[in-house]
């Protein structure tokens, strides 16, 4: 079946061509973990993952820590003898470890992050790992043992390209006396808007390229979530306790989402497109994570890409008109 085409843009200098909506893949990780999204099944993600690589996403944003492994290798699986042409680019992530009871353990250690890529590289069914990422900065006191790691593994051929998700300036501006930052992945959406002030300047500033994640705040903005549908959310749906999915936060929120409806309605188009849309409307956006758990969830969010939202649009949802 040939490639739908999407809007692409290279992500900052890496020289990768990115689809301006990617696949994210931390609700296939499935429950049972602390930062799960409730039961999952697995051939449901793959065919979600089908999905989106034949209506033109060519990359897939994975972490190690997503249900501890699940989610890389239900992503090796959906890759499975498919050609060349097809294969997307895969991005993943490390340093959070499987602890006690579900939780997660932060390592920045050189030798945990070598095993953790070796392990990650198992999962994929790869030979490298397109961009490999720091999930997060902690501990902070390891960190510059940590970027060193993904500095050697760059230059040891496992990974092509090394980024970082979830710092701050002052942490990018530690780690560059390293080696280069090549991407950044902060979160980023109508409900978290800290990056604009300081970060995202910096990463357009300095050619980083930016992947943003959450731009629907984790399932929020998307126009079908409501008080009664959080309410029956798996207990082991980290959502279902979060301040963004409780009151006092949730009835604003829920506002939001009628703005996004009515800016959609314009467009002949859903919420959730609307506010990914919101997300590459800022220069220093070069791609949005969307997560898709079933095929039915990727065409509603796909014309994102290349909707174009008029100032009268973004006042309407930023409430301003």
């Amino acid at each position: 079946m040939p490639r739908a085409r999407l809007a692409t843009t290279e992500l900052g200098r890496t020289g990768l061509e990115i689809t301006r909506v990617g696949l994210g893949a931390w609700a296939i990780g499935g429950g049972g973990w602390e930062f799960g999204w409730g039961p999952q099944d697995d051939d449901a993600s793959i065919a979600a993952i089908h999905q989106a690589l034949d209506s033109g996403v060519n990359w897939i944003d994975t972490a190690a820590g997503y249900g501890f492994g699940r989610s890389e290798a239900v992503v090796g699986r959906a890759l499975e003898g498919l050609p060349a042409g097809r294969r997307p680019l895969l991005f993943t992530k490390c340093s959070l470890l499987e602890g006690e009871g579900g939780r997660v353990v932060r390592n920045l250690r050189r030798d945990s992050i070598l095993r953790e890529a070796e392990a990650s590289l198992q999962r994929l069914g790869v030979d490298a790992i397109d961009l490999y990422q720091i999930h997060w900065p902690i501990p902070e006191a390891d960190l510059d043992e940590g970027w060193s790691a993904l500095a050697e593994l760059r230059a040891q051929g496992m990974v092509r390209h090394i980024g970082v998700s979830n710092f701050s300036v002052a942490q990018l501006e530690r780690v560059r006396t390293i080696a280069p930052v090549e991407t950044l992945q902060p979160p980023y959406s109508l409900i978290a808007r800290d990056a604009e002030a300081e970060l995202l300047p910096y990463a357009r500033r300095e050619g980083i390229g930016v992947i943003v994640y959450s731009p629907m705040g984790s399932g929020l903005l998307t126009g079908t979530m409501t008080g009664e549908r959080i309410a029956g959310l798996p207990d082991d749906d980290w959502r279902k306790t979060h301040p963004d999915f409780t009151e006092p936060r949730l009835s604003g929120h829920l506002a939001l989402v009628e703005r996004l409806k009515a800016v959609a309605e314009r467009h002949g188009t859903t919420a959730g497109a609307v506010a990914v849309a919101w997300t590459l409307r800022n220069p220093a956006v070069d791609g949005a994570i969307v997560g898709f758990r079933r095929p039915d969830q990727v065409a509603p969010i796909l014309p994102a890409h290349a909707l174009e939202l008029t100032d009268a649009d973004v006042a309407t949802i930023e409430g301003r008109g």
